[in-house]
């Protein structure tokens, strides 16, 4: 296994500038291939189903400084656990679960990084905030003093041209910079987390600082893996 990671690894280390945090999505990854991706230097892994990466976790509980992300959309009755057990959510994707999330951080001491997901162009299959909902959610997301929101995190429609994805992913970063511009308390978005293993390259063109990798480091998953990152 580390043969064929190392080669695939580097090549994208080569493309990446030093801002961009490479992310290896290891959902339906073993344990050894994240050990393996590990010992070449990664140390962002990111999982969407909570069992599967609890009972990972346990089993890489001696690798201290992996840094684990949530990617998945997060039922209500798996927040807490999320919470407790992931350094980032980048599914945050609409105002009630914003607003539980920051009850229950405050209850458990514990609050991740958050992005929040913003559905950038119209998809029936993908969670998150219309742009215009988002904006008008700002001010009352801003008062979520126990979450640290510092960032939005896009996943775009399947089907689009290399023209297409980049005007997408230009308009996240667009619409991060309005939001940065204006004056809050508790919102600050410094990351963008956009780009996977067929599309990394357009977004970090148009400002990614975060990239979430899977088949691109991995290689192909088996045929029943649940699309869209759903739990």
């Amino acid at each position: 296994m580390t043969v064929s990671l190392s080669p695939k690894l580097e090549h994208i280390r080569q493309q990446l500038p030093n801002q961009v945090r490479l992310i290896a999505v290891s959902k339906q990854v073993s344990v050894e291939a994240i050990q393996n991706a590990y010992e070449l230097g990664i140390r962002d892994f990111a999982e969407n189903r909570i069992q599967e990466a609890l009972a990972k976790q346990e089993q890489l509980r001696h690798l201290t400084d992996i840094c684990w992300h949530f990617i998945g959309h997060i039922q209500s009755n798996k927040a807490k656990k999320v919470l407790a057990n992931f350094s980032w959510i980048h599914s945050c994707d609409n105002l009630p679960l914003a607003q539980r999330l920051n009850r229950l951080a405050g209850e458990l001491s514990n609050s991740p990084s958050i992005c929040l997901q913003v559905k950038i162009l119209p998809d029936p299959n993908k969670y998150g905030w219309h742009l215009e909902q988002l904006l008008a959610d700002l001010p009352l997301l801003d008062q979520c003093e126990n979450l640290k929101i510092r960032g939005l995190m896009t996943i775009l429609p399947l089907g689009l041209d290399s023209t297409e994805t980049l005007a997408a992913f230009t308009k996240t970063s667009l619409l991060a910079s309005q939001i940065q511009q204006q004056s809050w308390s508790n919102i600050k978005i410094e990351q963008l987390s956009m780009g996977m293993s067929a599309d990394y390259n357009l977004a970090v063109k148009a400002g990614a600082t975060m990239i979430r990798l899977g088949r691109a480091i991995f290689g192909k998953r088996s045929a029943n893996v649940k699309p869209h990152y759903e739990i």
